[in-house]
């Protein structure tokens, strides 16, 4: 499973390069998770934390970092990962590239994710819909903590407690409601972006 989508950091692109290659302080903003150990500076260890509704999954497992790419301001990370009281898996490569946007940073992020046991029974749209909340999440995080990093200062304490099952389940089911609508009023006129005023004039015509 594919998932691409992309976030932006009011940063200058080395600030947030930098940044990202500080994995134990950037591991900080990711919800969920908690870093357990540092085996080398390209390998860790951790533990992620997943709630939606009734459903909690906890991951444990190793991140390795296999490409820091510099001149192309791009980042490889192989995770895989086993639930601790459960028989599911999970294995994702996760590419970060960053691009300048005027005085900022874009970041664009490719996930391969693979996974078996409870959680691949949530279905493609809502395991994409609940990654785009917490990477909404987490890149709110990032330019939180971005500056208090730049001047070296200890990060805010925000644990390791996962984003609450209701606030993601509510807040995936908007981006849901939101792609639908956008590609339902997006069928009028040939992909033309169609107001909901005009689409209750229609419905009213008809």
């Amino acid at each position: 499973m594919l998932i691409e989508s992309e976030f932006e950091v009011a940063a200058p692109v080395e600030q947030v390069w930098k940044y990202m290659l500080d994995v134990p302080r950037m591991a900080l903003c990711m919800p969920g998770a908690e870093l357990t150990e540092v085996v080398d500076q390209d390998t860790y260890k951790g533990r992620v934390t997943t709630k939606l509704g009734p459903v909690s999954m906890r991951f444990a497992g190793v991140a390795h970092v296999v490409e820091r790419d510099e001149p192309a301001k791009r980042i490889v990370v192989n995770a895989t990962g086993s639930e601790e009281k459960g028989k599911g898996q999970a294995q994702m490569l996760v590419t970060a590239t960053l691009i300048r946007a005027g005085r900022g940073t874009k970041v664009k992020v490719s996930q391969d994710l693979q996974i078996s046991g409870a959680a691949a029974q949530f279905g493609r749209g809502m395991i994409q819909d609940v990654t785009n909340v917490l990477l909404g999440q987490f890149a709110a995080n990032v330019q939180d903590d971005i500056g208090r990093w730049s001047r070296g200062e200890a990060p805010s304490a925000r644990g390791e407690a996962p984003m609450k099952g209701l606030s993601v389940g509510l807040q995936a089911m908007l981006v849901a409601l939101k792609r639908f609508f956008g590609r339902f009023f997006g069928g009028f006129g040939g992909g033309r972006q169609v107001s909901a005023t005009t689409f209750q004039r229609r419905r009213t015509l008809t």
